[in-house]
């Protein structure tokens, strides 16, 4: 059952369309797999067709993200990083989190795999051989929902990478673009959504290594921060994002998002 709030703020959302023009408009802070993918140049034109709100994107690490949302930095949270999220509502950050979409993460590198890696759907294994052989491996190391996953990763792995930093482990402290620019330069391996690794332009050589392990999986979720902790935040307008995201609309439109003929993005909203 929904939250309260949420009951309210969708019922205003429904029917005050006639109170927002096309100039009413609110800040989402997000991850930046979504917006370097090219999600939102495809889906925001839908939404301000649709339900009239301009929608300013704010990308950055999940991590960075949440901060600014917990600052009352913006109105609409979505990011991929699910734990952070539940935490971010419980703390009263925000209202109720829903799934939106799910992807996967893949481990790239150079055609040469010095780690022998390639066609392995075991990530556990494939990081124990990276680190068996120090084969370079570049980490975002910003706290994003893809540095978040990587240290998971890693943990299961039995594998303590930060005992190389700076030797075959090298943290950038960067976005995903900019790390995996870094690792084709340096001849590295990199844990990379899949949606940015699709629509990344640099791709030299390298090319997937690692993929289809359950552990892998990317769910990315989208939460209204709440108007009782943020008094500035337009709540209705940021509803009416959250209610067209998880309708049939929004999901078909997220559903239909492709680069050169791969789906990146897959809808699972309930």
């Amino acid at each position: 059952m929904r939250h309260p709030i949420i009951k309210q703020l969708s019922f205003v959302a429904l029917c005050s369309f006639s109170i927002f023009s096309f100039a009413d408009s609110i800040i989402v802070q997000s991850t930046t797999s979504t917006k370097n993918s090219g999600l939102y140049d495809y889906i925001l034109p839908k939404v301000s067709t649709d339900i009239g709100i301009k929608v300013n994107v704010v990308a950055v690490g999940t991590g960075q993200a949440i901060k600014n949302a917990q600052r009352c930095d913006g109105d609409v949270l979505l990011v991929h990083a699910k734990p952070s999220e539940e935490r971010f509502v419980a703390q009263g950050f925000g209202i109720e989190r829903f799934d939106l979409m799910y992807n996967d993460f893949v481990i790239i590198g150079p055609s040469d795999d010095p780690a022998l890696i390639k066609g392995s759907n075991d990530v556990s294994e494939a990081l124990k051989k990276i680190a068996v052989a120090e084969a370079i491996f570049t980490s975002r190391g910003d706290d994003s929902g893809t540095h978040k996953a990587e240290v998971r990763l890693w943990k299961d792995s039995t594998i303590d990478p930060t005992k190389a930093s700076g030797q075959w482990y090298r943290e950038t402290g960067s976005g995903m673009g900019a790390t995996l620019n870094i690792a084709v330069g340096m001849n590295a391996y990199a844990l990379t959504d899949r949606a940015t690794w699709t629509k990344f332009g640099n791709k030299g050589d390298f090319q997937i290594h690692v993929e289809g392990d359950q552990k892998l999986f990317n769910q990315y979720g989208v939460i209204l921060v709440n108007p009782e902790n943020c008094p500035n935040v337009n709540a209705a307008a940021g509803q009416k994002l959250i209610d067209w995201l998880l309708s049939k609309t929004g999901q078909d439109a997220i559903a239909s998002y492709q680069v050169n003929g791969n789906q990146l993005f897959y809808p699972n909203a309930r």
